[in-house]
């Protein structure tokens, strides 16, 4: 699903298509020579053994890694299947993921297309479009002596 989900700027490959050296289910066919974005992408699939075959990217319709600037841990949706994240136990583990988040002050954000959802643990914040170079920052309000997080999209400087 990397293949098909994730953007890749060396190859003009843009978001939301499959790589042209792709084999859906098989391999990709440059492998050994396969871009430096391809070759730096971490896929949490592969590295947390916890993981069953369930969150396995072809079957949960997701691939979840880590934003390359560490401020979050990004969900990308297949748009084929955009209510993916929120069936079970995926929702589930992305809740609790979002409170430890929370706690180092980084974020679960979910993406289907250009479309973002912050996950918080009391709620999913939809913030609309994101486009390239922007940044979903928040900040803590206080309201009725009650703080919560407010996510938003910080706008790229055109």
């Amino acid at each position: 699903m990397c293949c098909k989900l994730l953007g890749i700027a060396e190859l003009e490959k843009p978001a939301g298509r499959w790589c042209p050296h792709c084999v859906p289910g098989r391999a990709c066919k440059i492998y050994e020579d396969r871009p430096s974005e391809c070759r730096t992408f971490h896929c949490l699939w592969i590295l947390r053994e916890s993981f069953g075959p369930e969150w396995r990217p072809d079957r949960c319709k997701f691939v979840v890694y880590g934003s390359p600037d560490k401020a979050a841990l990004v969900v990308n949706v297949d748009v084929t299947a955009p209510d993916a994240w929120r069936k079970n136990p995926f929702y589930d583990a992305f809740k609790r993921w979002a409170a430890e988040a929370a706690a180092d002050k980084t974020h679960l954000v979910v993406m289907v297309g250009d479309k973002a959802t912050v996950i918080l643990p009391d709620r999913d914040v939809p913030l609309g479009l994101v486009g390239p170079g922007d940044r979903i920052v928040s900040k803590m309000v206080t309201e009725g002596g009650r703080q919560r997080v407010e996510p938003r999209v910080e706008r790229a400087e055109a």
